[in-house]
């Protein structure tokens, strides 16, 4: 007999949901089914526990052009939480640059940091949606690992995410997009990454 409580298997993400609450993303569900057995079987792993996981993802947008012209920092602060559906905050110098003329404490952009279903929401649609939108894109770089489970890869321009509209853009701007993971060697860490799905240069 089923459980009045449960509706019907999700089709994307394969997963029961509960009324009132919302399906899990689809990566999350790849994750625990699909990568945690198979890093088990590759690193020999004694427990599902030792299996890095993602802890964050944290997107930075630098804006020297915010020095001259603040009103550039609005438009970046929406792009950014269309594209995460999260809001913003600005990132400030921590300290004086003459030759820059900026001054401690002024806005030189912005970042989100996602975790959670965000993050691999977030993760899902850059890997499936934004990247292969690159023109001439052969895979990302397998060498932007600092050997402490963390991924840094830069995108040169808003555009690779298809939220973002050409008419509506008032800056061209590439920003970083670091993926923060408990790995604690390279080796693992891109391996998860891989099995989630992240395009690696061959």
């Amino acid at each position: 007999m089923s459980d009045p409580n449960v509706t019907d298997v999700d089709p994307v993400t394969k997963n029961r949901a509960v009324p009132g609450g919302s399906p899990q993303p689809r990566l999350k569900v790849r994750y625990r089914e699909e990568v945690i057995p198979r890093m088990m079987k590759e690193f020999s792993y004694a427990n599902p526990m030792q299996v890095p996981r993602l802890e964050r993802v944290v997107i930075n947008v630098g804006l020297g052009e915010a020095v001259q012209n603040v009103k550039l920092l609005d438009s970046v602060m929406a792009e950014l939480a269309l594209v995460t559906g999260q809001k913003p905050v600005v990132t400030r110098a921590k300290k004086a640059i003459a030759g820059f003329k900026v001054r401690q404490g002024m806005p030189i952009g912005a970042k989100v940091t996602l975790r959670r279903s965000h993050m691999y929401e977030f993760l899902d649609r850059l890997m499936s949606i934004g990247l292969p939108r690159i023109r001439d894109f052969r895979g990302v770089s397998p060498k932007s690992f600092d050997g402490r489970g963390n991924y840094t890869l830069g995108l040169k321009e808003q555009l690779t995410f298809p939220e973002i509209k050409y008419d509506d853009v008032a800056l061209f701007h590439g920003m970083d997009v670091t993926i923060v993971t408990n790995a604690t060697r390279n080796d693992e860490a891109r391996s998860l990454l891989a099995n989630l799905g992240m395009p690696f240069r061959r």
